[in-house]
């Protein structure tokens, strides 16, 4: 199983074709193509890897937008004792789900679903 190694919002993923990632939101419309150029790392499964330095060059993630979404709430208590100061806030971190379709290596080949 061909698996690569890629960052998305300064975070890294381990990406396999045909499954579907939750990264942090880009500004990107539903059913778009999106290509992750920083690559890094990737293996065909068996022996062969390749590691970058500190990317590899020439080698891309092809993934189409599926959906954007909110993450589960978050509540936020802050209070001062004695003075009887309570706020409550919370917060849903938007996300983008991305279809991963090929992994593309320097050397032009292609794995897709």
């Amino acid at each position: 199983m061909k698996y690569a190694i890629v960052v998305s919002g300064g975070k890294q993923y381990k990406v396999v074709p045909g499954e579907i990632l939750q990264v942090d939101k880009l500004p990107i419309e539903t059913g778009k193509k999106v290509v992750l150029n920083e690559v890094l790392f990737i293996s065909d499964g068996k022996k062969k890897v390749t590691i970058g330095t500190p990317v590899i060059k020439g080698a891309k993630v092809e993934t189409t937008v599926t959906g954007q979404i909110k993450g589960p709430k978050i509540l936020v208590f802050k209070y001062k004792p004695r003075v009887h100061y309570r706020k409550r806030q919370g917060h849903r971190q938007l996300y983008t789900l991305l279809q991963i379709d090929k992994i593309v290596t320097k050397s032009g080949e292609k794995d897709g679903a």
